[in-house]
């Protein structure tokens, strides 16, 4: 087991020093410094003080990747590689191209994101899967046909209606729960329920659908036959063999969704004012605000590769035979 763990976090780590290379070189080679300091000024005239005043301020004056006017190791060290780069391995994201403390920053907006995704997690695979079983059950009847007539036509509307929709309706009309913003403590509740409702109901179309054709391929295997000839009921052979059995698809889709647990959702955060890690990312793209995107984008590929190996671990408690891969 331990062996296993370690193999898949071996094949992680190429993985992760590719996406830094590719985003240092997106945003460094690609896009210079140069092409940055404008952006941010805002100036077609700019001139070229200016720029190099900002370029100090940031420390994107330095060499890229080696550094001849620095003494021993300075030279590696004292480079926009190792200062915007390779610290990142360490969880140093610096400062961001306005002076704040980017890890300052996502401690603070951590919670509010993880306030919206976790229950909306919770109660949607529970939900989900739940319809899901509903649906394949009854395979075949009136019930089951109605169900993906609605599950293609939720599929067909668009996320946007379903907030703008949720807010107009349950927070302007009915007055149940504020439109937007965000409180700390338990007043918070009355935040993220319309956010995390909202997100539920946007998602059942798709992923109840999916979880319908996982469990009908489950069921028309020669397990499942093998346990009805046996005697068991269907809905035993539902719960105990057909769920258990697809578990794996079920954990691999889960993986997808666990980077943004801790990234927020970047449209329903915005919407609804939330101070998320998903706003705090928007509002990085359209200040520009370089150092803050690298960071988001880096510690996205951390959560994504993380969730990979928690995903492969589940796998073995269940299904056993993956410890032998």
């Amino acid at each position: 087991m331990i062996n296993y763990i370690l193999r898949r976090i071996a094949y992680a780590i190429p993985i992760l020093i590719g996406v830094n290379i590719i985003t240092f070189v997106l945003f460094f080679v690609v896009n210079t410094p140069d092409d940055m300091a404008r952006m941010q000024l805002g100036d077609k005239h700019i001139s070229e003080a200016a720029i190099t005043k900002w370029k100090e301020e940031r420390g994107y004056d330095k060499p890229i990747l080696w550094n001849n006017n620095a003494q021993a190791v300075g030279k590696v060290t004292e480079t926009i590689f190792f200062q915007n780069s390779v610290k990142l391995f360490l969880f140093d994201f610096g400062r961001s191209d306005s002076g704040r403390d980017i890890s300052y920053d996502i401690g603070q907006r951590m919670l509010p994101s993880l306030s919206i995704t976790v229950p909306g997690l919770v109660f949607g695979l529970l939900a989900y899967i739940t319809f899901g079983l509903i649906l394949a059950f009854f395979r075949g009847s009136y019930i089951d046909v109605s169900g993906v007539i609605l599950c293609v036509a939720m599929m067909s509307v668009s996320g946007l209606f379903y907030i703008i929709g949720g807010q107009f309706l349950i927070g302007k009309l009915l007055h149940l729960v504020p439109i937007s913003g965000y409180d700390t403590g338990f007043n918070s509740i009355k935040f993220i329920v319309l956010p995390v409702f909202i997100g539920l109901i946007g998602g059942i179309g798709a992923s109840t659908r999916w979880y319908r054709t996982i469990f009908l391929e489950e069921m028309g295997k020669d397990y499942v036959r093998t346990a009805k000839a046996k005697g068991l009921s269907e809905t035993s052979v539902l719960y105990k063999h057909v769920l258990m059995n697809g578990l794996i698809p079920i954990l691999t889709g889960v993986v997808v969704i666990l980077p943004s647990l801790f990234m927020g959702s970047l449209i329903v955060e915005s919407f609804f004012a939330i101070p998320g890690l998903g706003s705090y990312t928007i509002d990085a793209i359209s200040s520009q605000d370089f150092a803050i995107v690298r960071s988001m984008v880096f510690l996205g590929s951390v959560l994504y590769i993380i969730g990979l190996i928690l995903t492969d671990i589940s796998y073995t408690l269940v299904d056993p035979r993956v410890r032998l891969n």
